[in-house]
């Protein structure tokens, strides 16, 4: 059974989001993304590892770009302590674009767009646009979500210190 929430994203007015609400001690689902040279990566490609998950709509945005350029220097601050992921809809050569574009060379972007199952797992999924919302998740070493934050609206940005915060306690 799917869950939905209504009116749990505002893009363009109130969106309905497919997928669980994650909370801190669930586990991380599982997911399959494509990376910008095509590969296939999965939940397993960075256990071992804190990861910090950030969830946008479209690259090629104002809060998007600015989030992912914030979370790419915080990665690059933090060198090989945690795997930044920056996950979207966009198309891997889009997002292969805006990294070069945007000197983002520490966080890694990764495309939902094939079958938008992680959306749909970690509860970012906006059907009717067919794109994800904004969020953030925390995940330590052995797979578990130490912070999640569903950011309300789409022009609004994340709470990037309670993020960093949370991500410093997994890393130890």
């Amino acid at each position: 059974m799917t869950t939905e929430r209504a009116a749990a994203f505002d893009l363009f007015g109130p969106r309905t989001l497919t997928g669980p609400e994650l909370k801190p001690g669930d586990v991380a689902p599982d997911f399959v993304l494509i990376t910008n040279a095509l590969e296939t990566v999965t939940k397993a490609t960075y256990v071992g590892k804190p990861l910090l998950i950030s969830v946008v709509p479209s690259l090629d945005t104002g809060v998007c770009n600015k989030q992912t350029i914030r979370f790419n220097e915080e990665a690059a601050a933090l060198k090989d302590q945690a795997s930044f992921l920056t996950v979207s809809a966009d198309l891997p050569f889009a997002q292969s674009r805006w990294c070069g574009s945007n000197n983002a060379d520490h966080v890694k972007t990764l495309s939902d767009h094939r079958d938008m199952n992680f959306g749909a797992a970690y509860g970012t999924l906006i059907g009717d646009f067919r794109i994800e919302s904004r969020a953030v998740f925390v995940v330590d070493a052995g797979g578990v979500v130490r912070y999640s934050e569903y950011v309300p609206a789409a022009g609004q940005e994340p709470n990037y210190d309670s993020a960093l915060a949370a991500l410093k306690t997994v890393i130890g």
